[in-house]
């Protein structure tokens, strides 16, 4: 009796994995987010200082800025294989994840009116904040993309019993992999804190014949 439920059991582990196989595999895919950046021209020298980094340097203002928030959105399918026991799955996790800055709003203070050499000098500078974090999320996706591949699609079709996999998945990638995701994208300000030296504030508050100097006054 024992060998022939040990035959059974044999038989039963086998039929299940013949049809995990023919699942198919799991992926993992990458997106960026590819929106309009806000402009804001509406906020005040004295608001924009106070929303600004913590390491502005005392006694300095904030003339402009670029402010983005870390997203990430996943979206899943499981493909799955009941087995005729109904007690067992195999599952095969789609993962499609969605990462970037959004919103992401370019800041010039209202007091340097559209069309002004000011206007213009500060706008500039933004947009090379701009460009920075987006080479950055650039940077980071092959990274992203392989350290995700690894935990979900090395090891083929997931295993376990019936109903559990999809509440499993959803649970880790809020729990583990959002956050990671969202660590990845914030590391970010050390390309910002290049782009903001004293040199670039020099330079900035000494242009347009001290037009810039004048107002911030």
């Amino acid at each position: 009796m024992r060998r022939l439920a040990l035959l059974l059991t044999l038989v039963s582990a086998q039929s299940l994995a013949d049809n995990c196989e023919q699942l198919p595999g799991p992926s993992v895919t990458l997106k960026r987010y590819e929106e309009p950046i806000s402009l804001d021209t509406r906020t005040s020298v004295r608001t924009l200082t106070l929303l600004g980094p913590t390491s502005t340097r005392p006694g300095k203002q904030v003339l402009g800025l670029t402010r983005g928030t870390a997203t990430v959105r996943f979206e899943t399918r499981v493909d799955s294989y009941i087995d005729r026991s109904g007690q067992w799955e195999c599952a095969s996790p789609q993962i499609t994840v969605s990462y970037g800055f959004s919103p992401m709003t370019v800041y010039v203070a209202r007091e340097f009116p559209a069309g002004s050499c000011a206007y213009k000098e500060i706008y500039q500078h933004e947009l090379r904040h701009v460009s920075a974090y987006q080479t950055h999320l650039k940077s980071i996706e092959k990274d992203i993309a392989a350290t995700l591949s690894a935990r979900f699609t090395s090891a083929g079709p997931w295993r376990g019993p019936r109903g559990q996999a999809r509440a499993r998945l959803q649970q880790e990638l809020e729990e583990r992999w959002a956050p990671y995701v969202k660590r990845e994208i914030n590391k970010v300000e050390a390309s910002q804190a290049l782009i903001d030296t004293p040199e670039e504030y020099a330079r900035v508050a000494a242009s347009c014949q001290g037009e810039i100097r004048k107002i911030a006054r």
